[in-house]
Formats: C-alpha cells, sequence, structure tokens
C-alpha cells in the first residue's frame, strides 16, 4: 500500500477548526487541495500529519501553534501616524492593508486600532498563536 512520503504530490480534503470547534477553512464543496509534501507550501504540522498517511485514509491531527502559523509577536504589532497613510484610505478596525518591509517585501497587515492621529497595525498572520485542529482525507497520492 502506497503511502505518503516527502517529495509527493499529493490531493487531500480537510476541514480546519480551532480548538474550540469553530471552522476556519475546509475543502469540503471545492477541489481538494494539492501539494508537495514538504516543500514549505503547508504548515509544518500539516506536513507532518499526512506523512505516512495512505490513500484515502482519514485522520484527526492537533497542531500547536509553533508548528502551525507561530506564535503570537507582539514585535509585529506597530503603531502609525494616520499621515503615512494614502490619503484614499480611511482606517478602520479589521481592515486589510499592504505594508512594505525595509527589505522592499510586501507584508499584509490587519488595523487593529483607529484614533485621530494614529493606527496601529498587526503584521501576525490571524492564526498566530493557535492551536488548530485538521481533520484530513488523503484523496490522491501521485
Amino acid at each position: 500500500m502506497t503511502k505518503v512520503k516527502t517529495n509527493d504530490v499529493i490531493k487531500v480534503h480537510y476541514t480546519g477548526k480551532l480548538t474550540d470547534g469553530e471552522v476556519f477553512d475546509s475543502s469540503v464543496g471545492r477541489d481538494p487541495i494539492e501539494f508537495t509534501v514538504a516543500s514549505g507550501q503547508m504548515i509544518k504540522g500539516f506536513d507532518d500529519a499526512v506523512d505516512g498517511m495512505a490513500l484515502n485514509e482519514k485522520k484527526t491531527v492537533e497542531i500547536p501553534a509553533a508548528d502551525a502559523y507561530g506564535e503570537y509577536n507582539q514585535d509585529m504589532v506597530q503603531t502609525v501616524p494616520k499621515k503615512n497613510l494614502p490619503p484614499e484610505i480611511v482606517p478602520e478596525i479589521g481592515q486589510q492593508l499592504s505594508a512594505t518591509a525595509d527589505n522592499g517585501q510586501q507584508i499584509p497587515v490587519t488595523i487593529v486600532e483607529v484614533n485621530e492621529k494614529h493606527i496601529k497595525i498587526d503584521a501576525n498572520h490571524a492564526l498566530a498563536g493557535k492551536d488548530l485542529i485538521f481533520e484530513i482525507e488523503v484523496v490522491e497520492i501521485a
């Protein structure tokens, strides 16, 4: 029986949940997700979970934050003067923006606070600091 191993291209159906049961993403009703195992396309814990699974095998795995989107990093929260924003942007809490890092890389950020002169932006992934639960089914091993 063929088992998933590093560098295999596989397709899986999945449902991702928080530890309180809230579903944050799922392939149910869509095409399965395709990726190369251990290539950096998926979070480490997901890659580790599928390693050794057989075709049509299902399992549920809990992935700690460190092996998911990392721990929440307070250093990735910054206060920015409103005057630094393009004039067409009216900042609102929850709004997604793109910031430019010192190296020129674009970083997605979320506005978490707005006052008269400043906004506070958070560059942490929305799932940073959270343990995740995935229900996984391998539907193809190429």
